[in-house]
């Protein structure tokens, strides 16, 4: 019998052998996330943002944001997915509805984060963090409010940034016992810090690669070895639509054909099969005859 995705994503979890997890804003990136093979899908709060304001990671999404766009993609795929909540949008009673929320839209795992609100992106400057005994009611809070024993809470702390590394691991120790099932520390800055990590911290990890972030890109493999469970990639798509849509959209202001043989954009058809048109072409014959 085929695993369900909460069931999937706590195997994948527990391997950890690195597995890449793209990020995806909108049903659109995450079927191609799918289409291509990938294992799950992160639904990035900063791309959520981006894309739907035009604004900057700074709190501006709310619970029924992130809500109604995890229903959307779940729809359309059927990976696991995480999904990412800040701060559980106030204390811990809103977390507990949160997540119950967040598990009824179709979220695998929330990841519940320990800065003060309104949040900032983890690779920001001027961020704040709450003390580590709110964090962890609010972890508690969490676990309390699923239903399923497969969904995930993962506990991310932003302290390396504000109180330094041996900080922010004993701030992850704390989450630990207060029933995370995955730990994120949020900008390690060094190889060393990530090799110490699996080591200092017991509980499955994920590692947050940003392009352009503090934290040191290397290959997969290498996070593999050194025994991170997820390896979080979770603007990439979004930050190559940027590049794209910039270089078709400057083709076509400087008058210049765009032309889907030179693969500055996808065909026509090609766009309509992403989106399963032939699908919806299928239940319109069905339902004429």
């Amino acid at each position: 019998m085929r695993d369900t995705p909460g069931a999937t994503l706590r195997r994948l979890v527990e391997a950890r052998k690195g597995t890449l997890l793209p990020g995806a804003a909108n049903a659109l990136t995450a079927r191609i996330i799918e289409e291509l093979g990938f294992e799950a899908v992160y639904v990035t709060g900063a791309g959520l943002t981006n894309t739907w304001f035009g604004m900057p990671d700074h709190g501006f999404m709310g619970l029924s944001d992130m809500a109604s766009h995890t229903s959307a993609i779940r729809d359309a795929v059927s990976l696991p997915l995480i999904c990412d909540i800040d701060t559980g949008f106030g204390n811990a009673v809103n977390v507990h509805h949160a997540v119950r929320v967040m598990e009824r839209a179709g979220a695998n795992a929330v990841q519940l984060e320990d800065q003060v609100m309104p949040k900032k992106c983890g690779h920001f400057l001027g961020k704040s963090i709450v003390e580590t005994s709110e964090m962890c009611g609010k972890i508690k809070a969490a676990v309390d409010a699923r239903n399923s024993g497969d969904f995930l809470i993962i506990a991310r702390t932003d302290a390396r940034a504000i109180d330094g590394f041996e900080a922010a691991v004993e701030r992850c120790h704390a989450f630990e016992e207060a029933g995370a099932d995955v730990i994120f520390l949020e900008a390690p800055e060094s190889v060393e810090e990530l090799r110490a990590l699996p080591q200092a911290i017991k509980a499955p990890q994920l590692v947050n690669i940003v392009v352009g972030g503090k934290t040191p890109m290397l290959p997969n493999e290498e996070f593999a070895a050194m025994g991170f469970s997820l390896v979080l990639y979770a603007n990439v798509a979004l930050q190559a639509a940027i590049s794209g849509m910039t270089t078709a959209l400057s083709t076509l202001k400087a008058g210049d054909n765009v032309l889907e043989k030179d693969g500055l954009v996808a065909g026509f058809e090609e766009r309509q099969r992403v989106v399963r048109k032939p699908f919806f072409d299928a239940l319109e014959k069905k339902y004429a005859e």
